[in-house]
């Protein structure tokens, strides 16, 4: 009889807890279907997820990941590439270029960055920098 008695607890707990969130729904239903009238919203944020995904991922494959100076390093080249992908500017010519400059200063890094800023970047540097695909883009499964 005891175990009837704290079986139905947990059901009627449960039910407490279902029928709050079912009430919570429907008071929210027009924000939820939102997307249904206005096709610019995603019905899924799963775009934003995935862009979070790979810094996340990375990280905890990176050499040193437990490290202060392993998260500041990251956060630096996840801030350089996002930047870089922002401006669509590829990141292998760009590193080339930015290390041959160290490169002539004696493996220094130059005295002024600001030649290296994307939004600073003559014309004619930008469009030699910028990322040209050759093949149609691949359409994501996942």
């Amino acid at each position: 009889m005891t175990q009837v008695k704290s079986g139905l607890l947990v059901l009627a707990f449960c039910w407490a807890h279902v029928r709050r969130d079912f009430v919570g729904v429907g008071k929210s239903w027009s924000e939820l279907t939102r997307f249904v009238d206005a096709p610019r919203i995603p019905m899924d944020n799963h775009a934003s997820e995935r862009a979070g995904r790979g810094p996340a991922v990375a990280r905890k494959n990176f050499y040193g990941s437990g490290s202060l100076w392993s998260g500041r390093l990251a956060a630096m080249m996840f801030s350089l590439l996002a930047t870089l992908a922002h401006w669509k500017i590829n990141p292998r010519p760009w590193l080339m270029w930015y290390l041959e400059s160290r490169a002539k200063a004696d493996g220094k890094a130059p005295a002024d960055i600001q030649p290296f800023l994307p939004w600073n970047l003559s014309p004619e540097r930008l469009a030699a920098l910028v990322e040209r695909t050759t093949s149609s883009p691949t359409t994501d499964t996942s």
